[in-house]
């Protein structure tokens, strides 16, 4: 929502969709006007739902990778967009580690949506972190 509410984050950036499920976020970056995206799930069912909704979408499909890539070099990104990744402890630590070498690298933006999960609520990424915006979800 976030993305199509505020096209310009993505306008003419590289960005990632990490843990990027359907591809939801990696469609609306590509509608928005990303110069570049890669949309990385590690499950391969994920991959197919992303390719159908392109399909759906009427786009061509997007570059797509079903590796882990949290924890390997840190791409060369303008933005990281994940959503509802902390959902393990070790996961999470994993994921705090990688994103922090991306932005002391590359100066990446990374943009986080979460449900508000413990493992997300009391780990310490979130005294590094400043809400940009809460949405509600229906019931």
């Amino acid at each position: 929502r976030y993305i199509l509410d505020n096209p310009c984050v993505v306008k003419g950036r590289s960005v990632l969709d990490l843990g990027s499920g359907c591809g939801a976020t990696a469609i609306t970056a590509v509608m928005s006007g990303t110069s570049q995206v890669l949309a990385n799930d590690i499950d391969p069912i994920a991959g197919m739902a992303m390719i159908l909704n392109c399909e759906l979408n009427h786009l061509n499909p997007f570059p797509i990778t079903i590796k882990n890539i949290i924890n390997s070099e840190a791409g060369n990104w303008n933005l990281i967009v994940l959503g509802d990744m902390f959902y393990d402890e070790q996961l999470a630590d994993d994921l705090h580690h990688w994103l922090k070498k991306c932005i002391k690298l590359h100066q990446t933006e990374v943009l986080i949506g979460d449900p508000g999960r413990h493992q997300f609520l009391s780990h310490s990424i979130c005294s590094q972190l400043h809400k940009v915006i809460e949405y509600s979800l229906p019931e």
